[in-house]
Protein backbone atom coordinates (compact mmCIF):
# COMPACT_ATOMS: atom_id res chain seq x y z
CA UNK A 1 0.00 0.00 0.00
CA UNK A 2 2.95 2.06 -0.35
CA UNK A 3 2.11 3.84 -3.71
CA UNK A 4 -1.24 5.53 -1.39
CA UNK A 5 1.40 7.83 -0.01
CA UNK A 6 3.18 8.96 -3.10
CA UNK A 7 2.21 12.31 -4.26
CA UNK A 8 1.62 11.16 -8.01
CA UNK A 9 -0.90 8.64 -6.61
CA UNK A 10 -2.93 11.90 -5.43
CA UNK A 11 -2.61 13.38 -8.03
CA UNK A 12 -3.65 11.01 -10.17
CA UNK A 13 -6.97 10.52 -7.96
CA UNK A 14 -8.14 13.92 -8.04
CA UNK A 15 -7.47 14.19 -11.65
CA UNK A 16 -9.72 11.17 -12.21
CA UNK A 17 -12.39 12.58 -9.60
CA UNK A 18 -11.95 15.98 -11.72
CA UNK A 19 -12.44 14.48 -15.33
CA UNK A 20 -15.41 12.65 -14.16
CA UNK A 21 -17.24 15.44 -12.48
CA UNK A 22 -17.19 16.76 -16.00
CA UNK A 23 -17.64 13.93 -17.75
CA UNK A 24 -20.72 13.12 -15.90
CA UNK A 25 -23.16 16.03 -16.62
CA UNK A 26 -24.73 14.42 -19.87
CA UNK A 27 -25.16 11.21 -17.48
CA UNK A 28 -26.59 12.93 -14.71
CA UNK A 29 -29.24 14.50 -16.81
CA UNK A 30 -30.25 10.52 -18.60
CA UNK A 31 -30.42 9.23 -14.62
CA UNK A 32 -32.77 12.60 -14.10
CA UNK A 33 -34.64 12.35 -17.13
CA UNK A 34 -35.28 8.18 -16.75
CA UNK A 35 -36.51 8.59 -13.08
CA UNK A 36 -38.34 11.67 -13.17
CA UNK A 37 -41.89 10.54 -13.82
CA UNK A 38 -41.92 7.94 -10.55
CA UNK A 39 -43.06 8.01 -6.97
CA UNK A 40 -40.42 9.82 -4.93
CA UNK A 41 -39.25 6.77 -3.01
CA UNK A 42 -38.50 5.02 -5.87
CA UNK A 43 -36.90 8.05 -7.97
CA UNK A 44 -34.01 7.71 -4.60
CA UNK A 45 -33.89 4.01 -5.44
CA UNK A 46 -33.48 4.73 -9.01
CA UNK A 47 -30.96 7.00 -8.96
CA UNK A 48 -29.42 5.41 -6.44
CA UNK A 49 -28.81 1.83 -7.82
CA UNK A 50 -28.64 3.44 -11.53
CA UNK A 51 -25.75 5.74 -10.30
CA UNK A 52 -23.58 3.06 -8.68
CA UNK A 53 -24.37 0.58 -11.33
CA UNK A 54 -23.62 2.85 -14.13
CA UNK A 55 -20.28 3.49 -12.52
CA UNK A 56 -19.27 -0.35 -11.91
CA UNK A 57 -20.47 -0.88 -15.54
CA UNK A 58 -17.65 2.34 -16.42
CA UNK A 59 -15.32 0.61 -14.41
CA UNK A 60 -15.40 -2.76 -16.88
CA UNK A 61 -15.70 -0.45 -20.50
CA UNK A 62 -12.62 1.59 -19.37
CA UNK A 63 -10.77 -1.66 -19.46
CA UNK A 64 -12.00 -3.24 -22.77
CA UNK A 65 -13.06 0.35 -24.02
CA UNK A 66 -9.65 0.48 -26.38
CA UNK A 67 -10.76 -2.79 -27.90
CA UNK A 68 -14.70 -1.60 -27.89
CA UNK A 69 -13.82 1.74 -29.91
CA UNK A 70 -12.41 -0.33 -32.87
CA UNK A 71 -15.04 -2.27 -33.59
CA UNK A 72 -16.70 -1.05 -36.65
CA UNK A 73 -20.31 0.16 -36.71
CA UNK A 74 -20.79 -0.65 -32.92
CA UNK A 75 -20.87 3.15 -32.15
CA UNK A 76 -23.46 3.67 -34.79
CA UNK A 77 -25.40 0.90 -33.21
CA UNK A 78 -24.87 3.05 -29.69
CA UNK A 79 -25.89 6.30 -31.26
CA UNK A 80 -29.36 5.44 -32.64
CA UNK A 81 -30.19 3.30 -29.66
CA UNK A 82 -29.05 6.97 -27.59
CA UNK A 83 -31.92 8.81 -30.10
CA UNK A 84 -34.42 6.33 -29.36
CA UNK A 85 -34.01 7.10 -25.48
CA UNK A 86 -34.03 10.74 -25.72
CA UNK A 87 -37.17 10.54 -27.64
CA UNK A 88 -38.57 7.61 -25.07
CA UNK A 89 -37.78 9.81 -22.22
CA UNK A 90 -38.95 13.28 -23.85
CA UNK A 91 -42.21 11.37 -25.29
CA UNK A 92 -43.45 10.58 -21.93
CA UNK A 93 -44.63 6.82 -22.59
CA UNK A 94 -43.15 5.81 -19.34
CA UNK A 95 -46.05 7.92 -17.60
CA UNK A 96 -48.61 5.96 -18.83
CA UNK A 97 -47.35 3.17 -16.85
CA UNK A 98 -50.21 2.10 -14.21
CA UNK A 99 -49.40 2.25 -10.18
CA UNK A 100 -49.41 -1.36 -10.05
CA UNK A 101 -46.62 -1.09 -12.58
CA UNK A 102 -44.16 0.72 -10.07
CA UNK A 103 -41.65 -1.31 -9.70
CA UNK A 104 -41.06 -2.54 -13.33
CA UNK A 105 -40.96 0.92 -14.19
CA UNK A 106 -38.13 1.28 -11.81
CA UNK A 107 -36.42 -1.45 -13.37
CA UNK A 108 -37.18 0.17 -16.81
CA UNK A 109 -35.72 3.48 -15.48
CA UNK A 110 -32.24 1.57 -14.48
CA UNK A 111 -32.28 -0.21 -17.29
CA UNK A 112 -32.51 2.92 -19.56
CA UNK A 113 -30.10 4.26 -17.09
CA UNK A 114 -27.58 1.56 -17.82
CA UNK A 115 -27.87 1.44 -21.14
CA UNK A 116 -27.36 5.31 -22.27
CA UNK A 117 -24.50 5.19 -19.75
CA UNK A 118 -22.97 2.28 -21.82
CA UNK A 119 -23.43 4.22 -25.18
CA UNK A 120 -22.14 7.33 -23.72
CA UNK A 121 -19.48 6.68 -21.55
CA UNK A 122 -17.39 4.70 -24.33
CA UNK A 123 -15.26 7.69 -25.39
CA UNK A 124 -15.56 9.15 -21.82
CA UNK A 125 -13.64 5.70 -20.23
CA UNK A 126 -10.89 6.14 -22.35
CA UNK A 127 -9.32 9.81 -20.53
CA UNK A 128 -10.04 8.37 -17.35
CA UNK A 129 -7.90 4.90 -18.37
CA UNK A 130 -5.03 7.26 -19.68
CA UNK A 131 -5.34 9.55 -16.12
CA UNK A 132 -4.97 6.29 -14.19
CA UNK A 133 -2.13 4.74 -16.32
CA UNK A 134 -2.83 0.93 -15.49
CA UNK A 135 -3.42 1.48 -11.75
CA UNK A 136 -6.71 -0.29 -11.65
CA UNK A 137 -6.64 0.84 -7.50
CA UNK A 138 -6.72 4.48 -8.68
CA UNK A 139 -9.13 3.79 -11.37
CA UNK A 140 -11.54 2.07 -9.30
CA UNK A 141 -11.07 4.68 -6.14
CA UNK A 142 -11.55 7.28 -8.22
CA UNK A 143 -14.54 6.34 -10.36
CA UNK A 144 -16.26 4.97 -6.69
CA UNK A 145 -15.99 8.70 -5.25
CA UNK A 146 -17.76 9.70 -8.68
CA UNK A 147 -20.97 7.85 -7.33
CA UNK A 148 -22.33 10.89 -4.79
CA UNK A 149 -21.13 13.33 -7.77
CA UNK A 150 -23.54 11.86 -9.88
CA UNK A 151 -25.92 10.72 -7.53
CA UNK A 152 -26.04 14.62 -6.09
CA UNK A 153 -26.27 16.10 -10.02
CA UNK A 154 -28.78 13.85 -10.77
CA UNK A 155 -31.36 14.44 -7.95
CA UNK A 156 -30.62 18.57 -8.53
CA UNK A 157 -31.63 17.96 -12.16
CA UNK A 158 -34.48 16.37 -10.91
CA UNK A 159 -35.93 19.11 -8.97
CA UNK A 160 -35.27 21.75 -11.66
CA UNK A 161 -36.74 19.66 -14.00
CA UNK A 162 -40.37 19.53 -11.70
CA UNK A 163 -39.57 23.59 -11.55
CA UNK A 164 -38.28 24.42 -14.95
CA UNK A 165 -40.32 21.97 -17.71
CA UNK A 166 -37.97 23.25 -20.45
CA UNK A 167 -35.11 21.44 -18.69
CA UNK A 168 -36.63 18.33 -19.97
CA UNK A 169 -36.74 19.05 -23.84
CA UNK A 170 -33.56 20.45 -23.62
CA UNK A 171 -32.03 17.37 -21.83
CA UNK A 172 -33.85 15.15 -24.48
CA UNK A 173 -32.10 17.26 -26.83
CA UNK A 174 -28.26 16.54 -25.18
CA UNK A 175 -29.02 12.82 -25.47
CA UNK A 176 -30.12 13.13 -29.38
CA UNK A 177 -26.93 15.80 -29.54
CA UNK A 178 -24.64 13.09 -28.22
CA UNK A 179 -26.37 10.36 -30.40
CA UNK A 180 -25.57 12.13 -33.14
CA UNK A 181 -21.83 12.67 -32.52
CA UNK A 182 -21.65 9.08 -31.17
CA UNK A 183 -23.04 7.96 -34.87
CA UNK A 184 -19.88 9.94 -36.74
CA UNK A 185 -17.77 9.07 -34.03
CA UNK A 186 -17.28 5.26 -35.69
CA UNK A 187 -14.67 3.65 -36.87
CA UNK A 188 -15.78 3.50 -40.25
CA UNK A 189 -17.17 6.91 -40.39
CA UNK A 190 -13.60 8.45 -39.03
CA UNK A 191 -12.33 9.26 -41.84
CA UNK A 192 -14.35 10.54 -43.54
CA UNK A 193 -15.47 13.04 -40.70
CA UNK A 194 -11.97 14.39 -40.13
CA UNK A 195 -11.81 15.20 -43.89
CA UNK A 196 -15.10 17.17 -43.42
CA UNK A 197 -15.60 17.94 -40.12
CA UNK A 198 -18.70 20.14 -40.35
CA UNK A 199 -20.17 16.60 -40.23
CA UNK A 200 -19.29 15.97 -37.16
CA UNK A 201 -21.85 18.98 -35.65
CA UNK A 202 -24.06 18.77 -38.25
CA UNK A 203 -25.07 14.85 -37.29
CA UNK A 204 -24.96 16.01 -33.29
CA UNK A 205 -27.27 18.67 -34.37
CA UNK A 206 -29.61 16.66 -36.59
CA UNK A 207 -29.76 14.24 -33.64
CA UNK A 208 -31.02 16.90 -30.92
CA UNK A 209 -33.70 18.06 -33.40
CA UNK A 210 -35.03 14.52 -34.59
CA UNK A 211 -35.18 13.93 -30.67
CA UNK A 212 -37.25 16.81 -29.89
CA UNK A 213 -39.15 17.01 -33.05
CA UNK A 214 -40.54 13.42 -32.75
CA UNK A 215 -40.96 13.56 -29.18
CA UNK A 216 -43.21 16.24 -28.95
CA UNK A 217 -45.32 14.77 -31.79
CA UNK A 218 -45.80 11.82 -29.39
CA UNK A 219 -46.52 14.24 -26.62
CA UNK A 220 -48.98 16.30 -28.86
CA UNK A 221 -50.78 12.95 -30.01
CA UNK A 222 -50.99 11.28 -26.73
CA UNK A 223 -52.17 14.63 -24.30
CA UNK A 224 -55.79 13.84 -26.35
CA UNK A 225 -55.93 10.64 -25.37
CA UNK A 226 -54.61 11.30 -21.47
CA UNK A 227 -57.88 14.49 -21.67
Amino acid sequence: MEFLSTADFWIGLVKIIWINIILSGDNAVVIALAARSLPPDQQRKAVLFGSGAAVVLRIVLTIVAAWLLELSYLQIVGGILLLWIGYHLLSGDEEEEDESKNSSGMMAAIRTILIADLVMSLDNVIAVAATAQGNMVLLILGLAISIPLVIFGSTLMIKLMERFPIIITLGAALIGWVGGETVMNDNVLRDYVTAHPWLHYAAAAAGAVLVVVLGKLAQSRSAPQQA
